[in-house]
């Protein structure tokens, strides 16, 4: 009894850090949603050292390219369901578009 108590008070707990935004794993990457042909969020900050990771959601590809010559954000063509992820590890705005379709376009702000 005493177990399914903890399990509960842990559970509730990862609850509560995802209704509020925060983390519970900082191994957890941070997801940006490819849907209806935008990145959602468009934006967002994390941590350095952050994993972020896309998930394409729409039923055409998309190509995550960073905009600087020397960007960490290079994926490969995105069918339906599949994930790229990177890890952003030094501070700065990285901005990102698809290839495929210029106009979607996001920022990750990592401090």
């Amino acid at each position: 009894m005493k177990a399914i108590f903890m399990h509960c008070v842990v559970l509730a707990g990862c609850l509560a850090a995802s209704v509020s935004g925060s983390a519970s794993n900082a191994a957890d990457p941070v997801n940006i949603r490819i849907g209806n042909f935008a990145f959602a969020p468009d934006v967002i900050t994390v941590a350095a050292g952050t994993t972020v990771q896309w998930v394409n959601e729409d039923d055409a590809p998309h190509v995550v390219i960073g905009v600087d010559n020397d960007t960490p954000i290079k994926s490969p063509a995105l069918d339906t369901a599949d994930k790229y992820a990177v890890v952003l590890a030094k501070p700065g705005t990285y901005k990102y578009f698809c290839s495929i379709h210029p106009h979607m376009v996001g920022t990750i702000v990592v401090k």
